[in-house]
């Protein structure tokens, strides 16, 4: 064992781990959209990390940018006005939807959150938050409560006032019930959150929050109309709309934001991740003008030492710009066009595959038993032979780094990834496939 990964076990904890069974790599190297271990191994890194390394390792301009901005002001207090803050705030709402007014900056997708669930009930002087079953926001203790799927346990008996509701999933539909269309989906899922909206009473709701496309949790992409129709629930019961954009925004669907595939304007949205494509920690609250215009009356309880921080408003800076001057976009849709056909071959081609879902480099495999019954690979929140953690082992000792969540497998490889890469790597899956095939015959 190399004196790097002794010190590694002995002194960090890992996330989400029994920390006796790890075995982590030591990486030495990174570049592009290709990571190297200390043996040398070259690999692909088809999550982008954990789906926030948008512009892959080593971008010169995003590292320049936090070189000047530590040469000359490495940190200053937020209550202060510097230019290096004030820009990256002129930068997001330039880009966000048109509505939005002002952001507060956080350190991570979580404390974003955190922040939007106390402004939204600062502003609404209402207590209950709605969120989705299928979700993930964040693993500090208000986030946690705001999180949907099983990682939300440990936080619980949780905060007064969090209630969940079933969102969109039209390849597992309840018994009983079949979609002919993508609004048909919109409209049963629509009607079954407006019947719990009367149940807890709009009076006390203050937002419903939901990922504009559902992360980790399986890339659920809202059916045609879906998001249109949260959009005038929130208008018809006075309740604000909070997207969540922190794995969603910032190029990885295409656009600046998730949101504006479905042409909706949320109140509010939170985002991290790609805005400084995690080179440094730095997320935030945007909220609409009208939620601006509140707190220029009513004090905001909102404060953290690091908010704004100067080195992640700089990365943040020079990230939208290459974002902007390296038709970034562009990329992604021209090569997520390659990455929906290469999925689509990957269903046909392989009985474990149920389903794949994707929109722009933002896609999932979802692995099942049996096509015809839908039967996952591994029950919901059940892994006792940790099959899905084999076939993520055995993706990166053929050089393809992602993660699996519950019986799917994400592939959100960095936005700057070349159709040339993307086909090779794709490659590596395909044959482990063959493997999970064979795995699941009688």
């Amino acid at each position: 064992m190399s004196q790097i990964k002794e010190n590694s076990l002995k002194y960090n904890l890992y996330s989400w781990s029994a920390q006796g069974a790890l075995n982590p790599d030591v990486i030495t190297r990174a570049e592009g959209v290709f990571f190297w271990n200390e043996d040398g191994r070259k690999i692909y890194d088809i999550s982008s990390q954990l789906v926030n390394l948008n512009l892959g390792h080593g971008h010169k301009k995003i590292i320049q940018a936090i070189k000047d901005q530590a040469e000359k002001i490495p940190f200053i207090g937020p209550g202060f006005a510097i230019d290096v803050r004030s820009e990256a705030a002129r930068k997001i709402i330039e880009v966000a939807p048109d509505n939005m007014g002002k952001v507060f900056f956080a350190n991570a997708g979580a404390e974003a959150n955190e922040n939007a669930i106390k402004m939204a009930r600062m502003y609404s002087g209402k207590y209950k938050i709605f969120s989705s079953y299928r979700s993930y926001h964040g693993a500090s203790y208000g986030a946690a409560n705001l999180t949907g799927e099983p990682r939300r346990f440990p936080s619980e008996p949780g905060i007064p006032g969090f209630v969940k509701f079933i969102g969109p999933y039209p390849y597992r539909p309840p018994k009983g019930v079949c979609f002919a269309t993508e609004e048909d989906a919109s409209a049963y899922y629509l009607d079954l959150l407006e019947e719990q909206i009367n149940f807890e009473g709009p009076q006390y709701i203050a937002a419903i929050f939901l990922e504009s496309v559902v992360g980790s949790n399986g890339v659920l992409i809202p059916p045609q109309g879906y998001m249109a129709g949260v959009r005038a629930l929130c208008d018809k019961y006075g309740i604000l709309m909070v997207c969540d954009e922190v794995m969603s925004g910032w190029g990885r669907t295409g656009t600046w934001f998730a949101v504006d595939n479905f042409g909706v304007k949320p109140d509010i949205i939170t985002f991290a991740k790609g805005s400084t494509c995690g080179y440094i920690p730095l997320g935030g609250v945007i909220i609409s003008k009208e939620i601006a215009a509140y707190f220029d009356k009513n004090v905001m309880f909102c404060g953290l030492t690091y908010s704004g921080h100067p080195i992640g408003c700089a990365a943040a800076c020079a990230t939208i710009d290459a974002y902007r001057d390296e038709n970034i976009f562009a990329n992604v849709q021209k090569v997520g066009k390659v990455l929906g056909e290469i999925l689509e071959g990957l269903k046909q081609k392989h009985a474990c595959v149920g389903d794949v879902r994707y929109i722009g480099l933002f896609s999932v495999i979802e692995l099942v038993k049996d096509k015809a019954t839908k039967e996952p690979l591994v029950p919901y929140n059940q892994d006792p032979e940790k099959i899905m953690g084999k076939i993520v082992g055995q993706l990166y000792r053929g050089g393809f780094y992602t993660y699996s969540h519950e019986n799917t497998i994400q592939v959100s490889p960095p936005l700057i990834i070349t159709e040339a890469e993307l086909r090779d790597a794709m490659g590596i899956m395909d044959q482990v496939l063959d493997d999970v095939d064979k795995m699941i015959q009688p």
